[in-house]
């Protein structure tokens, strides 16, 4: 039985791929009911901070659906892991979604061997991911499959988050063609 929240990211990528708009709820209504009853996130969204890889337009999600974390090669360390515990144990988001995309530059750099200063920590880690793989989609999918694996074992026992409770995916978006493939 598919996940409902999952269906429900399907769908939202269905609709994106034709629309002109992105038709999640931005209204003022839905503001004001955000700012009065807090956020109730559906999904955790792990993902690079691309200006083309956008979640809510990608999955056409309105305001308060989903809780984005966004870094440079969607990888992951503890202020990420932080987040994640934040918003599955006290925001009760039922996914847990890691989002590579094509195209990825911290994927394309850390492959190419060049990184210097901070960025040099984003690609160690994918390089660690990516193993001996130098293909860049490759290393992209194997990039986002070890931080699914790495927030399951980070999470496995954890005693506000039900294991059995915990859904972690993962995707890859194509920039091109807005399409969302799930791993």
């Amino acid at each position: 039985m598919q996940n409902p929240i999952l269906a429900r990211l399907i769908e939202g990528n269905r609709r994106y791929l034709t629309a002109e708009r992105n038709p999640g709820d931005y209204s003022p209504a839905r503001r004001l009911d955000t700012a009065q009853n807090g956020q109730k996130p559906h999904t955790i969204v792990i993902c690079c901070s691309d200006s083309r890889v956008v979640p809510e337009s990608i999955f056409s999600a309105g305001l308060g659906e989903l809780f984005v974390i966004r870094i440079a090669g969607n990888v992951l360390d503890t202020h990420q892991l932080g987040s994640i515990e934040y918003a599955a144990a006290h925001l009760g988001s039922g996914l847990i979604l890691v989002l590579g995309h094509t195209g990825c530059g911290a994927v394309a750099a850390a492959l190419s061997g060049h990184c210097e200063g901070y960025i040099r920590y984003i690609a160690d880690e994918i390089l660690l991911a990516a193993g001996d793989e130098r293909e860049e989609n490759a290393a992209c999918r194997l990039n986002v499959l070890h931080g699914v694996e790495r927030i399951r074992r980070a999470f496995r026992e954890h005693p506000e988050i039900p294991s059995e409770t915990l859904d972690v995916r993962g995707a890859i978006y194509d920039v091109e063609s807005g399409a969302v493939e799930w791993l």
